[in-house]
């Protein structure tokens, strides 16, 4: 076994190995950027190294950097997590010539499966059944176009380099074509290096089922069963469970043997995923699974192969890496119950999932009831510059049922503040009638997005504990002084007191009377209420009312409120009482960037006439595509940014004419 390795990577995934190896009692050297110099992966390291400034390409993705701290450090060999430099076939060679380990499959395995059209043809030769249409090299628009038109619509483009849902666009009609495919070519080039596309055939309900496979240098497979990672939204995962509902065995051998065969044919050693596209139109069948990509590393839903094998998938990389043989063979694996994994990001579903950026003032993680993989803390910045993901919230349970169950309970226990998140979209899919019954597809969340990302109403509790706290009425008591439980009361009279808060855009002033020793009657929709405050501990308040007791929690995170109650966070705005009522003028004349990102695209000149949803700029952002659309009818007045421009939030990229001025 290795004394010391590097981990070439940050986040969530560097402290998962580190973990690992710290069990191991294998010492551990981290690589950082001036973004995450205070990172918990950094404390967490043994060692820790500057690599350079925030940018990928100036800091994580430099190989000669990473080897050069690897000499300085005397770490043998280098874990490089998932993504980065993770599938990088030059990075391994550079690692072998410098005598150092790469702890994953070899150089030439990973030119073989790293492009997808390469490996679809590899597949067909080892007899592995693979997705109808077009995977070779001439890439002519028009050429593409027909090819589609053979395989029939609806297709797929697909970046043949991708990975994660980048570089991927469904197209339904011919006329919409060439666009997307330009769409595609830029996102792949972007994120990959690489904008050469393949198109499939797009499967009307398809399932995402892959199979976990682990090979040796001895010529050993084995496949360690399968995940179901069908629910997901922009081809990116959201949750994924082990094993995949209602999979039959012989589906289940069949899967499990292709993927072996798929490892065996390319000599593959370490840890890999086989990903297969599965046509359940006609139910879950053995001839219906078709192979779609290797990912030769290790995947970021990892865990849920963990915890119903019961094997560390680390630890095996590990061994595997320092020459041992598998740790155990195929009939020594086999299955234990039910595993769900939820990537909590931040990121605002109701705005079509745009990453978000800010401070975690406040995060409180169900690490009681459920295995979480972070990265972060609390009071850690979600920076534009990496992968927007707070945690993995893991869950084992005896059946299906049981660890949805444990699952949703986890995620209404998250709390996060100071950065908006996907925690109540996530736990809205747990709540879904399909989805609880195993009736999953990759489509189930488009289908039912409108439902899934609807913000419930604000409850008056929540309204009420707002209101107290805007006030400083819930401050617990400091020492033994008796007055500070007075809080609010007059000698004479009940105080009176408004507190002025905004929720969902609107302003509300909530009249509070106080009444004695903790006790409030709160002025609400329905009526008066009164509440008792039984015990506030930190930002949790347990309270009275009207002979129910319940709790919430109240977070101050320097720009509001989050009140989370019933497993919803709910925002709640502190206007000034001074400002003006009136929205900004102009608010519905302008194009604002909602979240820092290039200008990839400007489809827009002053002078133009637009109409209302028209797509006028592209911005990329975190390496996806986002495209901002004409807020009403009219003229383009000013475009304020040009194409190849790095914005900041908030940042004005155009502005129409006033209507008077277009008319004229």
């Amino acid at each position: 076994m290795f004394k010391k390795i590097l981990i070439a990577n940050r986040g969530e995934i560097a402290c998962r190995v580190m973990e690992t190896a710290r069990k191991l009692g294998v010492k551990t050297v981290a690589v950082y950027s001036d973004a995450d110099a205070n990172a918990k992966h950094v404390a967490m390291a043994d060692e820790a190294y500057r690599i350079g400034p925030a940018p990928v390409s100036e800091s994580y993705l430099q190989i000669a950097k990473i080897i050069e701290v690897c000499k300085q450090s005397g770490a043998e060999a280098v874990h490089p997590g998932y993504g980065f430099l993770s599938e990088n076939p030059d990075f391994v060679d550079a690692l072998d010539a410098a005598g150092i380990t790469f702890i994953g499959p070899s150089a030439d395995a990973i030119r073989a499966m790293g492009l997808k059209d390469a490996a679809k043809a590899l597949m067909e030769k080892a007899g592995v059944p693979v997705v109808p249409g077009y995977h070779r090299e001439t890439q002519d628009p028009g050429f593409l176009q027909i090819q589609a038109g053979k395989i029939g619509y609806p297709v797929l483009i697909k970046a043949r380099a991708g990975g994660g849902g980048k570089g991927m666009r469904k197209v339904e009609r011919a006329e919409d074509f060439v666009s997307a495919l330009k769409s595609a070519q830029r996102e792949g080039e972007a994120s990959f290096g690489d904008g050469r596309v393949l198109i499939e055939k797009y499967v009307a309900k398809p399932r995402h089922i892959e199979i976990q496979v682990f090979g040796d240098n001895h010529g050993n497979a084995v496949h360690l069963f399968e995940r179901d990672c069908s629910l997901q939204r922009r081809h990116q995962k959201v949750i994924e469970e082990a094993p995949a509902p209602d999979m039959p065995e012989e589906m289940r051998t069949a899967m499990g043997e292709a993927a072996v065969k798929a490892a065996k044919a390319i000599n593959y050693s370490g840890a890999g995923t086989i990903e297969f596209i599965v046509d359940v139109s006609e139910g879950l069948r053995a001839d219906r699974f078709y192979f779609m990509e290797m990912n030769t590393r290790l995947q970021v839903e990892h865990p849920v192969t963990e915890l119903i094998t019961g094997q560390d998938l680390v630890e095996w990389q590990l061994r595997v890496a320092s020459g041992e043989p598998l740790p155990k063979a195929q009939e020594d694996l086999s299955i234990n119950g039910w595993a769900f994994e939820a990537r909590l990001y931040a990121e605002d579903a109701p705005k079509g999932f745009l990453p978000a950026i800010g401070t975690l003032e406040h995060l409180v993680l169900p690490e009681t009831q459920a295995r979480v993989d972070s990265g972060v803390r609390a009071g850690d910045e979600i920076s534009p510059f990496y992968d927007p993901m707070i945690a993995k919230v893991i869950v084992h349970g005896p059946s299906r049922d049981a660890a949805l169950g444990k699952l949703l309970a986890s995620l209404e226990a998250t709390e996060v503040a100071g950065c908006v998140t996907n925690a109540g979209f996530l736990a809205a899919l747990c709540r879904h009638e399909g989805f609880a019954k195993g009736d999953v597809d990759t489509g189930l969340i488009d289908r039912d997005l409108e439902s899934l990302i609807a913000e419930p109403e604000m409850p008056e509790d929540a309204i009420a504990l707002a209101a107290l706290t805007a006030l400083g009425l819930t401050r617990p008591a400091e020492g033994n002084d008796p007055f500070e439980t007075l809080a609010g009361w007059r000698i004479w009279s009940a105080s009176r007191q408004f507190a002025l808060l905004e929720i969902a855009g609107e302003r509300r002033d909530v009249e509070v009377h106080a009444q004695g020793q903790n006790k409030f009657t709160v002025h609400l929709s329905s009526g008066p209420k009164d509440f008792t405050l039984v015990q506030v501990d930190d930002s949790t308040i347990t309270y009275d009312s009207n002979g129910h007791r319940a709790s919430g929690s109240v977070v101050h995170d320097g720009k509001g409120l989050t009140v989370f109650m019933s497993g919803h966070a709910f925002t709640v705005g502190l206007p000034d009482a001074l400002s003006s009522d009136e929205e900004a003028a102009g608010a519905g004349d302008q194009l604002i960037a909602p979240m820092p990102g290039l200008v990839k695209m400007l489809n827009a000149k002053a002078g133009d006439a637009v109409t209302k949803d028209q797509p006028l700029i592209i911005l990329e952002a975190m390496k996806m595509e986002h495209t901002l659309k004409a807020p009403r009818d009219g003229v383009i007045g000013e475009v304020m940014v040009n194409e190849g421009e790095q914005v900041t939030d908030g940042t004005i990229l155009l502005v129409l004419a006033e209507e008077a001025d277009a008319a004229a």
